[in-house]
């Protein structure tokens, strides 16, 4: 039988798991139940995705097999952690989404022998793509965890010593993208381009190179070397984002939000 899920909290990353993994049929609607304390968020919950928000947590928390804690980090931890150790089966699997909160904290509270997989949720859940970072303690495995995660992107399992860093680089990485993506275009419509046919043309050139990587497995270094003819158009271009910080600008980027992950969490 189809695994139950219920979710402590209905925010926008729930939700977007949610949706995603509803819209996958991954897991059915009548399969998710959440409580919130936002009543109004549960009632559109219900109507948008047709989850069960309408029973009591130590209900839904009896049912589950994975229990999403889907809060945030300086929401009451303890409390929750009393309700599940009170009403849930003790093989039920905790699911913790809280940016943060490490599984020994989470250990702490929802009980030391009980599954615990910390997860650093990506944020391109509607289209199949990016890493979920994914940490385990030693009472879960990734059998448990992988049907659910799986679906609302793809599961790169870690250390949780590398989860800081995985989420300042991987989860914040679209960031990065969507931003260059808006300077290429305007770059197009500074030279002259219309704004629709410059976006059009970011946006496939950005794709079409992801593919030619991946298709050729070849090098980015290796593809520039092959597309830029002595003298030409291409190196020419290339020489001036040379002149320019791109690239340690983008490293500095990372490193800053890496470092800030790691602040929140020692909070």
């Amino acid at each position: 039988m189809e695994e139950r899920i219920h979710f402590i909290g209905g925010g926008q990353m729930a939700e977007a798991i949610i949706r995603a993994i509803v819209s996958n049929q991954t897991i059915s609607a009548d399969r998710i139940s959440v409580t919130d304390i936002n009543e109004a968020r549960l009632q559109f919950l219900d109507k948008t995705y047709g989850v069960n928000t309408d029973s009591s947590q130590e209900k839904f928390l009896a049912e589950a097999d994975l229990i999403v804690i889907a809060v945030r980090p300086q929401d009451n931890l303890a409390a929750l952690g009393q309700a599940v150790q009170k009403s849930a089966a003790s093989a039920a699997a905790i699911v913790s989404i809280v940016a943060g909160v490490t599984i020994e904290k989470l250990a702490g509270f929802f009980g030391a022998e009980r599954p615990i997989a910390r997860v650093i949720p990506n944020t391109l859940t509607d289209t199949g793509y990016g890493y979920s970072g994914v940490a385990l303690n030693a009472n879960a495995n990734r059998e448990q965890v992988d049907g659910f995660l799986g679906g609302f992107g793809k599961v790169q399992y870690l250390d949780e010593a590398l989860i800081d860093i995985f989420t300042g680089f991987g989860v914040a990485g679209p960031n990065y993208i969507y931003y260059f993506i808006e300077s290429l275009a305007d770059a197009g419509v500074l030279a002259g381009l219309p704004r629709e046919l410059a976006w059009n043309v970011a946006l496939e050139n950005c794709v079409g190179a992801v593919a030619m990587l991946k298709h050729t497995g070849l090098h980015p270094r290796q593809l520039l070397d092959i597309n830029n003819s002595p003298g030409g158009v291409g190196i020419n271009g290339l020489y001036e984002l040379n002149n320019s910080d791109f690239a340690a600008g983008l490293q500095r980027s990372v490193l800053a939000a890496v470092k800030r992950t790691t602040e929140l969490g020692a909070k």
